[in-house]
């Protein structure tokens, strides 16, 4: 198997040479996914000249896979006439999302120019709310009527597959349109010709509405292990499918945006290397800004306590350790239940049961951290036992209370209607860093018996 710069030598060494037919040929024995790697690694006026070098069918299959800004690019520099061609060659959820990243007078001149067809199509698509079933789906699809037989159903998926998303699963409507079942193509083939699709479809019809979030879309493929779903109105009259490839994207999309979240930064639809200083600054900023006034009470609670410290100057060393030790158990457990809503494995009904697991882990995990930084404490820092044990309880309840705002914050912000992954690492470390502080000082005071 040729690598993509292999791959990129090759087809430019042709173009170079002016070697046009052998350059289709060799496009022609690739892999459109291969093609399109090749396009986006080379500049942008040579990834133009090559792609109008490239038959119809194969342009229409690279284009999609290309990277957005190649797309943008090629779809801005040719004629309104090439480019009309193109979105006419794609399917409609592809051509969707292409014309949505891109300015309205562009999308009015490519769509005057596009079919009738694809143009219905494409205006249908972008008219449902962003992140939703209906704004994913593809309009490309095969459906049968009910009392169809089987030889006519076979002679319709010969003359219009090529056209569809995927033939491996048809969709049974009847005069209205309403979906009623679906039969599986390779069902199809073994059943007698004569039979009539409503005697041997699937009437157990699972479907998504056109409003249905696509983070939701997603796990309901998960969870029957489908290749397609159909999509359906309000008057659940079929209007779409959502193929697996959309949901690999979607979850690709909602993963990378949790983790952006999780890392306290507004979410980007760029990839890093395409997104610019600036636009990066913006994004970081305000979560930086707010966590940095957040932090402020940390110092307030120092100088509040500073009569302890200066009696007990030993007790500044430990500091660190507590608030370390507290922010990483407050993210252990603020990460496994915000992935655990992620997946729907939990809801705010379980709060009591997850919080009664949440309690006995922490108290397990603080015992033994105590344990052994108890010794530590005496035979390496060789502190008093006071301080120790001071240092070694106010560890317990840090861990605990860690813990329990860890797996709280998530579960109360989805009942808000709020994203658990914005209460992830750096918002709970932040509170728990300011509680530290407050028991350990707390605790210092009343055992070692210091006036503040």
């Amino acid at each position: 198997m040729q690598t993509t710069q292999e791959l990129r030598d090759q087809l430019m060494g042709l173009m170079e040479s002016r070697k046009f037919a052998k350059l289709r040929e060799a496009a022609e024995e690739m892999n459109p996914a291969d093609i399109a790697a090749v396009l986006d690694s080379i500049e942008d006026e040579d990834s133009l000249k090559m792609f109008r070098l490239f038959p119809k069918d194969i342009a229409a299959d690279v284009f999609p896979l290309m990277d957005e800004d190649a797309q943008h690019y090629i779809i801005m520099s040719l004629s309104t006439k090439e480019a009309s061609v193109v979105i006419d060659n794609l399917m409609s959820d592809d051509a969707a999302d292409l014309l949505e990243e891109m300015p309205a007078n562009v999308v009015t001149r490519l769509l005057s120019a596009a079919k009738p067809d694809t143009r219905q199509d494409i205006n249908q698509l972008l008219q449902y709310p962003e992140d939703s079933a209906g704004s994913v789906m593809t309009t490309e699809y095969i459906t049968l009527p009910e009392r169809m037989n089987v030889a006519r159903a076979i002679d319709r998926i010969r003359k219009v597959g090529l056209d569809s998303e995927t033939i491996n699963v048809c969709y049974v409507t009847d005069e209205t349109r309403h979906l009623i079942g679906t039969v599986a193509l390779r069902y199809l083939l073994i059943q007698p010709l004569d039979d009539l699709i409503c005697d041997i479809m699937n009437d157990n019809v699972i479907s998504l509405h056109t409003l249905t979030d696509q983070e939701e879309a997603a796990r309901m493929f998960q969870k029957y292990d489908f290749t397609a779903m159909p999509v359906v109105d309000n008057d659940n009259r079929i209007v779409g499918i959502i193929t697996i490839d959309d949901v690999v994207d979607i979850i690709q999309e909602e993963a990378t945006e949790d983790i952006e979240k999780m890392a306290a930064i507004i979410p980007t639809e760029k990839p890093y290397l395409k997104t610019g200083v600036f636009e990066t600054y913006k994004k970081r900023m305000p979560w930086l800004l707010f966590l940095m006034l957040s932090a402020t009470f940390t110092g307030s609670i120092i100088t509040r306590f500073e009569a302890a410290l200066a009696s007990y100057v030993a007790l500044t060393a430990y500091i660190p350790m507590l608030m370390d030790t507290g922010g990483n158990s407050g993210s252990q457990a603020s990460v496994s239940i915000i992935r655990g809503l992620s997946l729907n494995e939990i809801r705010l009904g379980n709060i009591l049961e997850v919080l009664f697991k949440e309690v006995r882990v922490a108290f397990i995990c603080g015992c033994t951290l105590a344990l052994c930084n108890f010794f530590k404490l005496l035979l390496l820092d060789r502190v008093p036992v006071r301080i120790a044990i001071v240092v070694c309880i106010t560890l317990v309840l840090v861990v605990l209370f860690a813990k329990t705002i860890g797996c709280t914050l998530p579960m109360f912000a989805q009942r808000l209607g709020f994203d658990p992954a914005v209460m992830a690492s750096p918002l709970i470390t932040t509170i728990v860093d300011a509680i530290s502080l407050l028991i350990y000082f707390t605790l210092a005071t009343h055992l070692l018996h210091i006036a503040v």
